[in-house]
């Protein structure tokens, strides 16, 4: 009796490979979203602690903790100035306010030469929030990316 010989056939090889095509065409587009997800809960926290170090500082302004100049609106003039901090006008040694510790960079920006500061988009008090634009100081900042979240709203809104 002769003995079979072992190994695939053309058949079964061609199977598994159509298999294996499909389900790695499935599996892409569920990356992406995760990928594109996780993107966006960066994003958000990101926004959250720059906009809370905002906050922070325009509350230390308004307690009298950091300078005030005539004409200031209350906010700082740049996102360094959140880093480097700002000497506690109440304190008696003066010592220095931090409010973040440092910037966190716009997770949808890919341009690996900016700096953390100029991957935002930086809105000044007097601006309005429909055309932000950048001034003496800032009271807000966005994302500069123009696409849409998976939630539908533009990035620049959020």
């Amino acid at each position: 009796m002769r003995q079979s010989a072992r190994g695939f056939t053309l058949i079964e090889v061609a199977v598994t490979a159509a298999i294996i095509g499909l389900l790695a065409t499935l599996a892409v587009p569920l990356v992406e979203t995760t990928l594109r997800h996780d993107k966006e809960k960066d994003l958000r926290a990101a926004l959250w602690q720059i906009r809370a170090a905002l906050d922070a500082y325009k509350k230390a302004w308004d307690q009298g903790r950091v300078v005030q100049n005539i004409g200031d609106s209350g906010y700082p003039p740049s996102l360094i100035t959140l880093v480097e901090g700002v000497e506690d006008q109440k304190d008696p040694s003066h010592r220095k306010i931090h409010f973040l510790r440092r910037i966190p960079r716009d997770p949808l920006n890919t341009d690996p030469t900016l700096t953390p500061e100029q991957t935002w988009g930086k809105r000044s008090y007097d601006s309005p929030a429909d055309t932000p634009k950048e001034g003496a100081d800032i009271f807000d900042v966005y994302p500069l990316e123009t696409s849409k979240g998976s939630n539908g709203i533009p990035y620049r809104a959020w």
